[in-house]
């Protein structure tokens, strides 16, 4: 072998060996999860009868209008949701299951600005437990800043923040509602 041939293989694995170091270093973002629950004194079916119709978000806070197409068809059920500061979400439902007591739906377009998020998919459940019922609302998504280094406006926290208070805020009303509080 020749000395030409050989510094060329080295200088090969060279390359590769720092091609290799700066994708192990390179970090986007990583999908972030959130769970809230609440303990609901009613049966699960009529807390389903407010959380399971996917055309109607009047009970969640943040919501002033909710325009909807499709019924609670899976991957057909749309809906578009303007919020009271002005802002618009629209949405898809992906699972619907009315013996379950489940319904999985995710976020087509929604502005950072409204919700630091992106790729957001969620569940919500109803468990019923004996009189009472358990809702919970899980949700996974990444950051609203795709990049390495992100705005903190735009970081895994604040998507967990924004996340986890609309979730909290979204239960304790339902809760209200049904409880008549």
């Amino acid at each position: 072998m020749s000395f030409v041939v050989a510094r060329r293989g080295f200088l090969a694995g060279l390359s590769l060996a720092a091609l290799a170091s700066s994708a192990a270093l390179a970090h986007g973002p990583s999908r972030q999860k959130v769970t809230e629950t609440i303990e609901i004194a009613a049966p699960a079916e009529k807390i389903w009868a407010i959380v399971g119709d996917f055309q109607d978000l009047s009970w969640l806070p943040p919501v002033a209008k909710t325009e909807a197409t499709g019924d609670n068809t899976p991957d057909k059920a749309t809906r578009h949701i303007t919020l009271k500061n002005g802002g618009e979400i629209d949405e898809l439902l992906t699972k619907y299951d009315a013996k379950d007591f489940t319904l999985a739906y995710r976020i087509e377009k929604v502005d950072v600005k409204i919700l630091p998020v992106n790729n957001y998919s969620s569940t919500i459940t109803v468990k019923p437990q004996g009189d009472k019922s358990v809702v919970e609302w899980k949700g996974a998504f990444y950051r609203g800043y795709p990049n390495n280094d992100p705005p903190p406006e735009l970081s895994d926290e604040a998507g967990i923040k924004a996340v986890s208070d609309l979730y909290k805020a979204g239960l304790a009303s339902l809760k209200a509602k049904v409880e008549g509080k």
